[in-house]
């Protein structure tokens, strides 16, 4: 057969993951097709128009830190920022943005679209050609032909996607969107992969003009130097930008008679009659969730959250709900402030299918396929920031398998994205996964303020970040250290620096004042002066707890580098039991310290596990 054309690497949808993938293999050089069902709708903001949160705004930290542009786009769009957690300690602040969503839709589009080695098509994929066992290509509803040496799968909600509307039921990808069956057929007939099913939803949005403000209470922006992105904007390419910063968000409760309205229809709820079979999350559960599972809760609180500064459409935070139009309206009408407010789009439930993830390696590569690499909601996530953190390394590892490379993960010691994946890799995704600081075991090292100084030099060494940007890294990195090394020697008023730093309040918006003039310090003037003295304050103020960690951590590596050979026989393994026998079957964990964190294998198994490892180990090297 001959191919229409022939790429390194092809992206199958441009969401959050497919642009992040798109680009992570582009700026490594590998030649790549983004394929998308709607170019229009590239980097859509299918859902909440914010950037960051809980854990989140440490992932966009990350992905920036590796050459990513989520925080750079979002920065372009943001109507708003805050910094989440603020009254708590450093290990879970997370920067948060509302973003103007048309606008980050539209720098989205035009950052792709000026990427070298970056083609950008709209087309279906709807089957793949296959060759002694590897996928060689993409087949489109056109009946094109494209052949590639590696695929990554970033199909969000569109496999096999349907839409709730209370009884009334629509295919769809999202609300204006059909969904991808083809492929979805392709996925468990051609290929055999074993997929579930999953529910999300969405709110509804209201218009401005009908909306009472002046009966809710105000969010403002927070003032003061926080951004995403830590490189030079100078460097940044021109891109659309928002045209205010600083817009409000208004937060109101709902009412008893919201919660009586939701009560008196359960029976029109596609949830509550069965009719949904997708498990949907507990942690963003729909608003008739809310009001069956904690009855206790006499109301509960919403956000009204602009869509765009040059739009009056508002997205309601907190009403997320499958019930049918009608409801919907007395259910709106019954809040304060919202009396007369018109819905301009109505809330609605999806369910669509997705790969199980225990089918994926730590690299986002499929067990099966060693070429097809998967990120997004396809692997059992939700959001979007999830999303493009595994877009990030499912397309750097695409491009270096396609380049000849080995292939690369980040570790739960170094990132939120290694927790993430790692969970991924080893836990069963019964809900879709959603990250929290909480899951992190070593939070307070894997800060947002430090996402660099932990990943650009991986980055870098991967083929992601390029030069201009490692450089920067680099003057950081070592100005930070050599002011850490003073600051620790130096004294002032009877002890150093660094017992003077650990009394700052780290916590404070905007930048920090000295507890020393400035000029028993004069190495920190000039280029990232601010930063620098933030971090180096973060630094001394946890310095022992950060070291219990870094001793934690070195521990945790010497179970990850014993490796388990993938033909490990479990069932000649005596005492292991059942559950976690049959677990450590299904999932192949490459290490003991893998396979300690999958459900179900308790400490007394790895012991088993490390006895057996190492008396194989000697038996082949005595």
């Amino acid at each position: 057969m001959t191919p229409d054309a022939i790429f390194d690497v092809i992206v199958v949808g441009a969401g959050h993951a497919g642009c992040e993938a798109a680009h992570a293999a582009a700026r490594m050089g590998a030649k790549t097709l983004l394929l998308t069902l709607h170019c229009d709708h590239i980097g859509q903001m299918s859902c909440n128009p914010c950037i960051g949160g809980i854990a989140k705004g440490q992932v966009v930290r990350e992905i920036d830190a590796m050459g990513g542009i989520q925080g750079i786009i979002a920065e372009a769009a943001a109507i708003q920022f805050r910094m989440l957690n603020r009254t708590k300690g450093p290990a879970v602040h997370s920067p948060r943005a509302q973003c103007d969503k048309q606008v980050y839709q539209r720098a989205m589009k035009m950052l792709l679209e000026s990427t070298p080695n970056l083609v950008v098509m709209q087309g279906e994929a709807v089957d793949f050609d296959l060759e002694n066992g590897k996928i060689c290509g993409i087949v489109t509803h056109l009946g094109e032909h494209f052949f590639c040496r590696s695929v990554v799968l970033t199909t969000g909600t569109f496999l096999n996607g349907l839409l709730h509307y209370g009884l009334n039921h629509y295919p769809g990808g999202r609300a204006g969107d059909f969904p991808s069956n083809a492929l979805s057929f392709a996925l468990s007939d051609k290929l055999q992969l074993r997929l579930g099913r999953l529910k999300t939803g969405t709110p509804p949005r209201l218009v401005a003009k009908s909306i009472d403000f002046s009966k809710m209470e105000l969010q403002p922006s927070e003032t003061g130097a926080e951004q995403f992105s830590f490189w030079e904007k100078s460097a940044l390419p021109d891109l659309p930008q928002a045209a205010h910063r600083e817009l409000v968000c208004h937060m109101v409760y709902t009412t008893d008679e919201t919660a009586a309205i939701v009560r008196s229809h359960l029976n029109e709820s596609p949830m509550y009659r069965g009719i949904i079979k997708g498990i949907g999350t507990r942690y963003c559960p729909s608003f008739e969730d809310k009001v069956v599972r904690f009855p206790q809760h006499p109301r509960h609180l919403l956000y009204l959250e602009p869509e765009g500064a040059q739009s009056g459409e508002y997205y309601l935070n907190g009403l997320s709900t499958s019930l049918p139009i009608a409801v919907q309206k007395q259910m709106v009408h019954s809040i304060p402030g919202l009396e007369n407010a018109e819905i301009m789009r109505y809330a609605y439930a999806i369910e669509y299918d997705f790969i199980h993830p225990d089918q994926l390696e730590p690299t986002l590569r499929n067990k099966r396929y060693e070429n097809l690499f998967t990120a997004g909601q396809i692997n059992g996530t939700s959001g979007y920031e999830e999303a493009a953190g595994q877009g990030v390394i499912a397309g750097m590892n695409a491009g270096r398998y396609a380049a000849g490379k080995p292939l690369l993960a980040p570790g739960r010691d170094t990132s939120y994205l290694g927790v993430m994946i790692d969970d991924l890799a080893t836990k069963e995704i019964v809900e879709p996964y959603r990250l929290f600081t909480s899951r992190a075991e070593y939070r307070l090292s894997i800060r947002q303020d430090n996402a660099d100084l932990r990943l650009s030099q991986f980055a870098y060494e991967a083929g992601i970040l390029p030069y201009e940007k490692y450089r920067d890294y680099g003057e950081f990195k070592t100005k930070f250290q050599r002011l850490k090394e003073i600051a620790q020697t130096r004294h002032y008023n009877g002890k150093t620096l660094w017992l003077h730093l650990k009394g700052v309040d780290v916590s404070a918006p905007g930048n920090i004042a000295l507890p020393f003039p400035e000029n028993e310090l004069p190495e920190l003037a000039g280029r990232f002066r601010d930063r620098l003295a933030k971090l180096l304050a973060i630094e001394a103020h946890y310095d022992g707890y950060l070291q219990r960690e870094i001793q934690q951590i070195e521990r945790m590596k010497k179970l990850d580098q014993l490796e388990i050979p993938p033909d490990f026989d479990y069932e000649k393994l005596d005492g292991l039991s059942n559950e976690s026998r049959q677990k450590l079957l299904k999932i192949r964990p490459l290490t003991v310290a893998q396979a300690g964190r999958i459900d179900g294998v308790t400490p007394s198994d790895t012991a088993l596990l490390q006895v057996a490892l190492r008396r194989k180990n000697k038996e082949q090297h005595p």
